[in-house]
C-alpha cells in the first residue's frame, strides 16, 4: 500500500481527475468512454479500479463475517453501516458510525446532542453542499437514512456528510457560499461549469449587496438548469443543486433580496380650456 499526498483539490475526488492527478497531470476530469476499469481509461491508462476508502473499510470485516451478516445490517435496499459526519448547528459535531435506515431525528437528536441553545433546525445538508437542500419538516426528520429514501425526497444521501442550519440561517446567504465554493473548485474544464458557476457567484453577490432585481430570480433558475447533466464530472451538478433547492424552498427569503422598481408617477392630465 502507497499514500500518495494531494494538494487537496475538490475535483480531485472524481475518479478520473484523481487519476490524472496519482499520474502528475493536471487534476481534471477525462472523457469517457473509456472508463477507468477499461484499457486506456485507467491509472497511467491501464485498467484501474477505483473505490472510496469507506467501501475498502467493509471489505475486511465482510470477508471475515460473510456477505449475509453484513446485509443483517440496515435495510434490504440500503444494508450495511454508513459513517454519518455532522457538522454545522449541532451540539457534538463528529462522526457517527450508525446502521443504515436510521432517522435523521435519531441521528441529530439522540446521537448528535440537537440543536444549540434550543433553536428550531431549518434547514438540512444530507451530503455537503453538493445535493440538494432539505427544509425540515416532520416527515424530513423521520425520513430513513437510506439511499432510496433520500431519493423520494429529492435530494441524495451520498458521503452522508450532514450539515445543519438552524432557524437564524439565511438560506440566500448560505446558497451563496456554497456557489462561490463551487466557482473555486470547479477546474474550467466545461463551459457550462466554469461559466455558470462564475454567473451564478456574480448574481448573489448582487443580491447580498441589495442591488438584487426580479430578472436575477429568473437567471437563479434557468442558469443552473443549463450546467445539469452537460458537464464531463458531476460538479456542474453539485453547483446547480443548492441553488435550485434553496430558490424553490425558500423563496420568499430571496424575495426578501429584490430591489423593486420604484413605482411610476401618474402622468398629469391635460385638460382643454374652454374656447
Amino acid at each position: 500500500m502507497r499514500v500518495h499526498v494531494g494538494a487537496g483539490a475538490y475535483i480531485c475526488g472524481e475518479e478520473s481527475a484523481l487519476l490524472n492527478s496519482l499520474q502528475g497531470l493536471i487534476g481534471q476530469p477525462r472523457v469517457r468512454p473509456p472508463f477507468p476499469a477499461q484499457q486506456g481509461g485507467g491509472l497511467y491508462y491501464q485498467p484501474t479500479v477505483v473505490n472510496n476508502v469507506e467501501t475498502l473499510s467493509n471489505v475486511p470485516w465482510i470477508i471475515v463475517n460473510g456477505a449475509d451478516a453484513y446485509k443483517s445490517i440496515g435495510t434490504p435496499q440500503s444494508p450495511g453501516p454508513k459513517i454519518f459526519c455532522m457538522s454545522g448547528h449541532v451540539v457534538k459535531p463528529g462522526n457517527y458510525e450508525l446502521p443504515l435506515g436510521v432517522t435523521f431525528r435519531e441521528l441529530i437528536y439522540e446521537h448528535a446532542g440537537g440543536i444549540p441553545h434550543g433553536k428550531k433546525l431549518k434547514a438540512i445538508l444530507p451530503s455537503g453542499a453538493s445535493g440538494p437542500v432539505l427544509k425540515v419538516t416532520e416527515q424530513v426528520l423521520d425520513t430513513p437514512l437510506t439511499y432510496e429514501a433520500l431519493a423520494e425526497l429529492g435530494s441524495v444521501l451520498g458521503s452522508a456528510s450532514i450539515i445543519l442550519m438552524d432557524e437564524d440561517t439565511d438560506m440566500v446567504w448560505a446558497a451563496a457560499k456554497m456557489i462561490h465554493f463551487f466557482r473555486h473548485e470547479s477546474c474550467g474544464k466545461c463551459t457550462p461549469c466554469r461559466e455558470g458557476t462564475y454567473w451564478l457567484d456574480k448574481i448573489y453577490e448582487r443580491l447580498l449587496r441589495g442591488e438584487g432585481s426580479p430578472h436575477d430570480l429568473e437567471l437563479l433558475e434557468k442558469v443552473p438548469q443549463q450546467m445539469v447533466g452537460v458537464t464531463l464530472c458531476a460538479l456542474g451538478d453539485f453547483a446547480a443543486n443548492p441553488v435550485l433547492s434553496t430558490i424553490h424552498q425558500f423563496r420568499d427569503e430571496y424575495e426578501g433580496y429584490i430591489k423593486l422598481p420604484a413605482p411610476e408617477k401618474p402622468k398629469a392630465a391635460i385638460v382643454a380650456e374652454p374656447a
